[in-house]
């Protein structure tokens, strides 16, 4: 097994500073700032990033086309691989992602990474965590080879998978009000959740400075939903961004992996047939 090929506890799902700021080789930092609201994230890491981190393009390298499958499904693996290349990510690279969130976008790559075996950790507290100066000037990375690979399927989660009753213990990432469906973004086809649906909103997992809660107190926010075992989670938010930081706390937890169903309210609510359940 070469260096890019990692069982999770070999590196674990989130770093802190110190641990960035180490002597590591092939190491990569990754800026993966983007916005539901549609600003961009390229003029915020324009604006200042941590010193040689690159700039990921969400909508370009880690989500598919919208449409029946959501509005972020995951990308094809020779679209991803040929984005981590670009980047100068490859197959024996480690990856540490922040965004400006504690994590709630950059977990996106995290995740996409660790289930395909790649070394790659979240940076605890994001930008704000960085005391240091920032860059402006963009980082401009040579290629690498990076091996495409399909999406492992005992990691994911289908439609079919939600709507047949055979899934697990379904977990909604989104905010509370989402969840009940008192909000309705302009991004959700209808209000509400997914019948049986439990909810452990992702930035509950965060304290005031968007760092990670200690993990006792993350262990207790899913234990208050009958969770002490992520083997039979399926986590889904609005379309598989921000359902993969709760992946992420279930490993930090020490609960295991879950699995991810990137298509998400956005796939499931679109077919106003489906019942959505409020409260």
């Amino acid at each position: 097994m070469d260096d890019s090929r990692i069982n999770p506890e070999d590196l674990p799902p989130f770093v802190d500073v110190a641990w960035l700021t180490a002597p590591r080789q092939n190491l990569v930092i990754a800026d993966v700032r983007w916005y539901l609201d549609g600003a961009s994230g390229r003029n915020a890491y324009d604006g200042g990033h941590l010193p040689g981190a690159v700039f990921v393009d969400l909508d370009a390298w880690l989500s598919g086309d919208s449409g029946p499958r959501g509005l972020n499904p995951l990308p094809g693996p020779e679209v991803f691989a040929h984005g981590m290349s670009s980047l100068g990510i490859g197959d024996g690279s480690t990856v540490v992602a922040y965004d400006d969130a504690g994590g709630v976008i950059a977990a996106r790559l995290v995740w996409m990474l660790r289930s395909l075996g790649h070394r790659a950790a979240l940076l605890d507290g994001g930008i704000s965590a960085w005391m240091g100066p920032l860059e402006t000037t963009p980082v401009e990375p040579s290629p690498v080879a990076f091996t495409p690979s399909p999406w492992p399927g005992a990691r994911l989660a289908t439609l079919e998978d939600i709507t047949s009753g055979a899934a697990g213990i379904v977990v909604d990432a989104r905010n509370n009000d989402r969840f009940d469906g008192s909000l309705q973004l302009p991004t959700d086809p209808q209000a509400g959740h997914i019948p049986g649906a439990v909810n452990v909103p992702c930035r509950g997992n965060l304290d005031s400075d968007r760092c990670l809660r200690p993990v006792e107190d993350v262990r207790r926010a899913f234990a208050k939903v009958g969770i002490e075992d992520a083997t039979d989670v399926i986590s889904y938010c609005g379309s598989g961004v921000t359902a993969c930081h709760n992946l992420l706390a279930l490993e930090y937890a020490g609960l295991g992996q879950g699995r991810l169903y990137a298509g998400g309210w956005s796939e499931y609510g679109a077919d106003l047939r489906r019942r959505a359940e409020l409260g």
